[in-house]
């Protein structure tokens, strides 16, 4: 019953829309302004209730062949009235102002609104899907309801034949418009930074501007006479691969030599034009194709109603202050993931040796952390201001970590940030948008993160076996040496209740985490900083370091900057913020502080001793349950966030989340211990 109440008011909805079809002097963007109103999504329905209804129009369009024709005279007189080339030239692709320049742009508009221009089409295009979240059920709806509809308008070679012409002129000059910017980019300051290898490379973007002005003279001859023979778009698409080579060389050598964010924007913004110089050629060839000339015009079809599905996209969220800095982040995280990646890679154990190696690592830094926790209880009983303690807290922090990094030694809840990148970057080089892995890829995806697993728990064994009786230890000896216990119950109390699982212990554990995860950003800032800037050898060149040190040894602490700089700032920032978030939250009178399961494991250690080990073993197990949990958090909020920016900031959709998970489920069935301890070689 409500499924039939529902299609009679469809029937009835669609009724009053094709009316407004009718009068053949009808405004275009009205009629085709109250089709979407009705096709769009009401409040609380899914799209699919909006792709049903674009079915039944469409459904009924191609029964009623005199309800078709007159929607196609509406939709081609919107074509033939309206300037074309900014929309096909320009939508979709970051405009040339820049980042911030567009934001103000964005801003500025929502506070005094722009002027539409009447004559353009994407003026038009922004009238008829006026609300903000169209470009959301739009991309929701399946590709085949667009190529139907534009199927639809093209069903009649009459009416269709006088508008052909000028359309494909202004599709021609839109071709052109974006060549010609694309041949300027060997002259940008940006890509001279990137040395004499690219430099040699410039000519072939010039090239390309030549091979479209080639392709759209012949294609205009074309026109003009039909016996004249048309060359087709083979070489302009040979010369867009090659240029798409040389922005592939570009990227792997900014990863060498740094890179900034203009130059990452320019390059992301080249590779947008590329592409609708590819399909701009691909769509204007098929006029005049004469091989498998159905199969090409089907071709163009579906490239059209792509190209314009994807321009309305863009036109629908130009105005949209949240995409335009999600771009804005994407844009930044690939400035920084790339460089995080290539540190991943050292925390990844694959070998047996390497698993014992990163085990003694994280040893040896269990150590260290022991001293610090204890330092930061000392602190913790000085009188101090609230920023004397955290100025200390942060020092204590940081110089710990960066004396733990000089030493090559690890912590555990450090690697997630780094390891995810990895993770990203194979998937992002598997390829681009939905990458759809073969079982050999999938395999080595499940190997690597099998790797990752051991690697995660032989750090955090190596730290929290270390760290525990190390602060069992210190606190026996030092008790011994000052004949008095070295914190008193309540400070011990205090330690314990921290890690209680039904308290705060796991919300400032996840704080802890969103910390790791932008030490991890944060290295590969620097990292790309120091390349980019030629931080070393500007550090080599320093006078007062040359006349201490001698221009050698000056020479390799630039070298050694250079190369830790990434490493260095990471660790310090980290040590501040978790130095930092505790006294932020008192001051701000929120629960605001920070669990580390390093730490954690410490002060256990320490509270313990304090009460003489006369706990009952059901409130060390259960601090001990607590301090499991904040390493759970620590890893799985540091790996989530790390994840889920280095995919989006590579553009990658991974589509095959469950396949993945079942392998993961097989490889555990089979092998349990090979996410736990490196296997022996074969």
């Amino acid at each position: 019953m409500t499924r039939t109440v529902a299609s009679t008011a469809t029937d009835a909805g669609l009724a009053r829309t094709l009316s407004a079809f009718e009068p053949p002097g009808a405004d275009p963007v009205d009629a085709l302004t109250r089709l979407f109103d009705m096709i769009r999504p009401r409040r609380g329905e899914s799209a699919e209730a909006a792709a049903a209804r674009y079915d039944a129009f469409l459904v009924r369009l191609e029964a009623e062949p005199e309800r078709a024709a007159q929607v196609r005279h509406h939709v081609l007189g919107l074509l033939g009235s309206r300037r074309l080339v900014s929309f096909f030239a320009d939508s979709g692709i970051l405009p040339a102002t820049g980042f911030f320049t567009e934001l103000g742009r964005i801003v500025t508009q929502r506070l005094l609104p722009e002027l539409p221009d009447d004559s353009e089409m994407r003026a038009a295009m922004r009238q008829i899907f006026h609300r903000r979240d169209d470009w959301a059920w739009l991309q929701a709806m399946p590709p085949e309801l667009a190529q139907r509809f534009w199927r639809i308008v093209g069903a009649d070679s009459a009416a269709l034949a006088p508008l052909l012409n000028p359309v494909l002129e202004q599709m021609l000059e839109a071709l052109l418009v974006v060549a010609y910017r694309v041949g300027g980019i060997g002259v940008e300051e940006e890509f001279g930074r990137l040395g004499a290898d690219f430099a040699g490379y410039a000519p072939r973007f010039r090239g390309l501007t030549a091979a479209a002005q080639r392709f759209a003279d012949a294609f205009r001859a074309r026109m003009d006479d039909a016996a004249r023979p048309f060359e087709d778009e083979a070489e302009l698409l040979v010369m867009v691969d090659q240029c798409e080579e040389v922005l592939e060389r570009a990227r792997r050598a900014s990863m060498r030599l740094g890179t900034s964010l203009h130059l990452t924007y320019l390059m992301r913004r080249t590779v947008q034009s590329l592409r609708r110089i590819a399909t701009l050629a691909r769509l204007l060839a098929a006029r005049f194709a004469h091989d498998d000339l159905a199969e090409r015009r089907e071709a163009a079809l579906v490239g059209w109603s792509d190209l314009v599905r994807e321009s309305l996209r863009a036109e629908n969220q130009r105005g949209s202050v949240r995409e335009h800095l999600s771009k804005g982040m994407a844009l930044l995280a690939l400035r920084v993931t790339d460089n995080a990646a290539r540190t991943g890679e050292h925390y990844v154990a694959e070998t047996r040796e390497a698993y014992f190696s990163m085990w003694r690592a994280a040893a040896g830094a269990g150590l260290i952390i022991a001293a610090m926790a204890l330092l930061k209880i000392f602190t913790s009983k000085a009188d101090l201001p609230l920023m004397g303690y955290a100025t200390l807290y942060s020092l204590n922090y940081g110089l710990g970590f960066v004396i733990i990094y000089m030493l090559h030694l690890t912590i555990a809840t450090k690697q997630p940030a780094m390891t995810a990148q990895t993770i990203a970057g194979y998937l992002g080089g598997v390829g681009q948008g939905a990458s759809l892995l073969r079982k050999a890829e999938l395999d080595r995806v499940v190997d690597l993160i099998v790797a990752v697993a051991r690697s995660q728990f032989a750090a955090i064994v190596g730290n929290v076996m270390v760290a525990l009786p190390t602060a069992i230890a210190l606190s026996l000896a030092l008790a011994q040496l000052k004949g008095a216990p070295l914190i008193d119950i309540g400070k011990a109390a205090h330690l314990l209740d921290d890690l209680n699982p039904l308290g705060w212990a796991i919300p400032h554990a996840a704080v802890a985490g969103v910390f790791l995860f932008l030490s991890g950003l944060i290295s590969g800032y620097f990292d790309n900083k120091a390349s980019y800037a030629r931080i070393g050898e500007r550090v080599a060149r320093l006078a007062w370091l040359g006349r201490l040190l001698g221009h050698q040894r000056a020479a390799r602490v630039g070298a050694y900057v250079e190369e830790h700089l990434g490493g260095l700032m990471g660790n310090f920032l980290f040590g501040c913020m978790l130095g930092t978030a505790g006294i932020a939250g008192i001051i701000l009178g929120l629960p605001i502080d920070i669990r580390h399961i390093a730490f954690a494991s410490a002060n256990l250690g320490y509270a313990l001793v304090a009460f003489d080990f006369a706990l009952p073993w059901q409130e060390i197990l259960w601090s001990a349950l607590g301090v499991a949990l904040i390493g759970l958090t620590n890893l799985a909020v540091s790996f989530a966030l790390a994840l889920w920016v280095a995919l989006k900031a590579r553009g990658v959709v991974f589509r095959q989340k469950r396949e993945l998970l079942r392998s993961l489920w097989a490889r555990f069935r089979i092998a349990p211990l090979s996410f736990f301890v490196a296997p022996h070689r074969a």
